[in-house]
């Protein structure tokens, strides 16, 4: 009887010591960037979308959807740097995708086209923390000397300063840091492969992981493996698409930049096979990752994210997506531009198949997996950013971000005018950089933003710039430059 006792007493020491143990393991991090992937690409936003993206929506099935999710930029390098840092892009300068300068009727202004090395990095930070970090994929966020190694990630593969693969399949061209595969080896398999060798070996450390995945797709240059190509020519044509020719209206977007024929267009439909196909591709990709992490059985110990840089490519390159209703897409200030597709899951905290309509940006998910990890945070370093902590909890009476800035004083290589912009509540306010003129827009109504309530609400249009010209003062946003050829000035705004 005594050794009973004795024993049932062992095992409850034991088994409290165990689980005192599981409760104390810190939370692993998979972060999955799409790049150029559309608000309305994907089922979970878009349940008539052409696309198939099934291991997408169960992902957001079984977590919580963030319906009003903002990249800092319309382009990619941006928001890439906003993630990694919590800063703004107009307050490092960092306002175009890294090398673009495009001209227009004025000079751009100033790019600094790396992230600084002096930046605390989310995954320096990580690190520090006794995380292992991981990348694998698109990085473009400087030259070498300024690659994931010296950001804060231990292992780099496929990170540089390419933006853009010039071929998908091996031997790859154009993707540094990563050795060719076999012939024909798709680079969306490929960089899922490695994450998962990583994940591998995360399952026998001690050590809790931080897996940043950023993928090229669905970027240019469309390729996709010819087998799916050919499934989504058949759904086409099964539909009745005419996905060869496609459906494009022209003159629908505010043209600045004119193209060869004088006009922009703009994709009205869904009905690109190859793009499909990538989309596809790079679903596929994410499922094979979650289903590994349940295989190893490190789900409920791991938090995933999912987002995009910036809207789908819809006015140029070939514009192969359509955002409706979503007005413009990538290098756009509109919302097709900057509205993006995002989905977390914390297990044991956020309620499977919940939608948060607050809005948030991509500054916002430094501090939120400080805070989720249990790290300290680093206000002087992510000072744009702010916790989703108490929405992911889902107190949402409770949480209120506060205004979202924008700001793009560049000419897009898509057709987008150099603007500013300030989100607040249900309202945004762009003020168009070469002359001054505002539009306003309430998106609860009017999400395509075609109702322009400028002249209607001077009052708010006046409240609301002043906010804007606070905040553009203190990041020191810079203005567009004069014209070098003819000498012409941009109007003076802040």
């Amino acid at each position: 009887m005594y050794l009973r006792i004795h024993f049932l007493v062992l095992s409850f020491i034991i088994g409290g010591l165990s689980a005192q143990a599981q409760d104390d393991k810190k939370l692993n991090v998979l972060f999955i960037l799409a790049d150029d992937l559309g608000y309305m690409d994907v089922g979970f936003n878009n349940p008539a979308t052409f696309y198939e993206t099934p291991n997408l929506d169960a992902l957001a099935k079984s977590g919580m959807v963030f319906t009003d999710f903002y990249a800092a930029c319309q382009v990619c390098s941006p928001t890439r740097a906003s993630i990694l840092t919590g800063k703004y892009p107009a307050r490092e300068n960092t306002t175009n995708y890294f090398s673009g300068k495009q001209a227009g009727k004025f000079e751009p202004a100033v790019l600094v086209d790396e992230m600084s090395t002096d930046e605390v990095t989310l995954a320096e930070t990580l690190k520090e923390g006794g995380y292992r970090t991981f990348f694998a994929g698109k990085w473009h966020l400087g030259r070498e000397g300024n690659w994931p190694t010296d950001h804060g990630f231990e292992i780099n593969k496929g990170g540089g300063a390419n933006g853009l693969p010039r071929s998908y399949f091996s031997p790859y061209k154009n993707v540094e840091n990563l050795p060719a595969g076999p012939d024909g080896e798709f680079l969306t398999a490929r960089l899922a492969e490695e994450s998962i060798q990583f994940l591998n070996e995360s399952a026998k450390s001690a050590d809790p992981f931080f897996l940043y995945l950023s993928f090229y797709s669905v970027h240019t240059p469309l390729q996709a493996p010819k087998n799916l190509i050919a499934k989504y020519r058949a759904k086409a044509t099964k539909l009745g698409i005419d996905n060869k020719v496609g459906n494009i209206d022209p003159g629908r977007e505010r043209q600045v930049l004119p193209d060869v024929k004088g006009k922009r267009s703009v994709r009205i439909r869904q009905d690109h096979a190859v793009y499909a196909a990538m989309i596809e591709s790079m679903d596929t990709a994410v499922g094979r990752i979650l289903q590994r992490i349940e295989e190893l059985d490190l789900k409920e110990e791991t938090a995933v994210f999912f987002m995009s840089d910036n809207g789908g490519l819809s006015t140029s390159e070939g514009l192969p997506t359509s955002n409706l209703p979503l007005r413009g897409g990538k290098g756009w200030m509109y919302e097709g531009g900057v509205r993006e597709p995002v989905v977390i899951r914390w297990p044991g905290v956020t309620a499977p198949g919940t939608r948060c309509q607050i809005p948030a940006v991509s500054t916002d998910f430094y501090p939120t997996i400080l805070e989720m990890t249990g790290l300290s945070g680093k206000p002087e370093q992510h000072e744009d950013g702010v916790s989703l902590v108490p929405a992911l909890k889902n107190a949402f009476t409770k949480f209120n971000r506060g205004p979202i800035f924008f700001h793009y004083p560049h000419y897009s290589n898509q057709g987008g005018f150099p603007a500013s912009a300030v989100r607040i509540g249900d309202l945004k306010l762009i003020q168009d950089l070469e002359d001054g003129a505002y539009e306003l827009y309430d998106l609860n109504e009017d999400i395509a933003e075609h109702n322009n309530l400028e002249q209607l609400e001077a009052e708010k249009v006046k409240e609301m710039g002043d906010i804007l010209n606070a905040w553009r003062r203190e990041v020191d946003a810079q203005p567009l430059r004069p014209n070098s050829k003819t000498g012409a000035k941009p109007p003076k705004l802040w």
